[in-house]
């Protein structure tokens, strides 16, 4: 047995640049992008902004600096974002709202991370001086601790109206946004029709190594480069980075399918295991989770005795496993990885 990971679906961010990724990235035009001169960068900005229907977009480092550029620009401390409770903004940002924009979070109970036009107005705070200020209402697409489960745009759509209508921005965490337009065969910005900002992830299931690209009215975006600044996200010859994520919107974004076929494979091998439940029954793109809590067994134990046989799952919890499909692990991969899982679970705890 080997400690060697060979199989890694712990995250789609396991996912490592291509060889013609690679080739585009060393071939690309580069400038200094501070001074808005490096033609790989704006071009990418200009794609992103489009497939979004926003009118312009910043190329940033990462996903979670996406969300919180879009946080400071949107509140002011004291202000109020409405999300739901299992939503990565609220949970698995290191309470970046809190300490940066000094804005706290008012949380939706919701199963799959889905919550309604009503379900939202129902948590606005009524006007008080004590109160805090409803501003910001977030809507992560695909959910993540939800397993993966698409926002129809409708929800979405009437989402925005519903805010707009009310006074409060409208933000899509677009962290899997495109595994949602893939999989339902839709344009991007089907869904982020009447959003005030959103942005789309490159190092997930684009095969990226770095970045995501936060896109809205042009005044919106004047103002997030301000805060990029100020976080230290200016990344001067950019182009060499912005160039994989053009290439990954290439090459990359149809084959997204594949990886929630994948994901259905997996669930599909481990559903009759004992003592183990899959999340969601019906899984829709590439995140499922495994609940062991009635198997005896512990997923840490499960994931290092899975690890000697240089296959990885990611651990949520005492007994709760994730799986996350992605270009790095094809078909064969994912069923030895499901096989593993099982052959792991026959044996008696250790």
């Amino acid at each position: 047995m080997s400690t060697h990971i060979e199989i890694d679906l712990i995250s789609d961010t396991s996912t490592r640049p291509s060889a013609g990724m690679l080739a585009a990235m060393t071939a690309a035009e580069t400038g200094d992008e501070q001074r808005y001169e490096d033609p790989t960068t704006i071009a990418l900005e200009q794609r992103v902004a489009e497939l979004l229907g926003m009118e312009a977009a910043v190329f940033l480092p990462s996903g979670t600096m996406c969300n919180q550029i879009a946080y400071l620009v949107h509140c002011r401390p004291g202000d109020e974002i409405i999300a739901a409770s299992n939503a990565h903004v609220f949970g698995s940002e290191g309470a970046g709202a809190a300490a940066l924009a000094g804005a706290q979070f008012r949380t939706v109970e919701t199963a799959d991370g889905i919550f309604d036009a009503d379900t939202f107005e129902a948590a606005l705070r009524a006007p008080r001086h004590r109160s805090p200020r409803s501003r910001v209402v977030t809507a992560e697409q695909t959910t993540n601790r939800g397993g993966g489960a698409i926002w129809p745009a409708a929800t979405l759509n009437a989402l925005a109206k519903r805010a707009r209508a009310r006074g409060i921005a409208a933000h899509i965490d677009g962290a899997r946004l495109l595994n949602a337009a893939a999989e339902e065969g839709v344009a991007p910005s089907h869904y982020t029709r009447g959003f005030d900002s959103a942005w789309i992830d490159l190092s997930k299931g684009l095969g990226c190594p770095v970045g995501g690209v936060l896109a809205g009215a042009r005044g919106f975006i004047e103002e997030a480069w301000f805060w990029k600044h100020r976080l230290g996200g200016a990344l001067r010859q950019s182009g060499f980075l912005a160039a994989a994520g053009l290439y990954a919107l290439d090459n990359n974004v149809q084959r997204l399918v594949e990886d929630h076929e994948n994901a259905r494979l997996f669930a599909g091998l481990v559903a009759d295991c004992p003592g183990v439940k899959v999340f969601p029954e019906r899984v829709r793109t590439n995140i499922l989770f495994l609940d062991l809590s009635e198997s005896g067994r512990a997923a840490a134990d499960v994931s290092a005795e899975m690890q000697r046989h240089g296959v990885r799952l990611g651990v949520e919890g005492p007994t709760r496993m994730r799986v996350v499909t992605h270009l790095d692990a094809p078909r064969a991969a994912v069923r030895r990885a499901a096989e593993t899982f099982l052959a792991v679970m026959k044996r008696p705890a250790a």
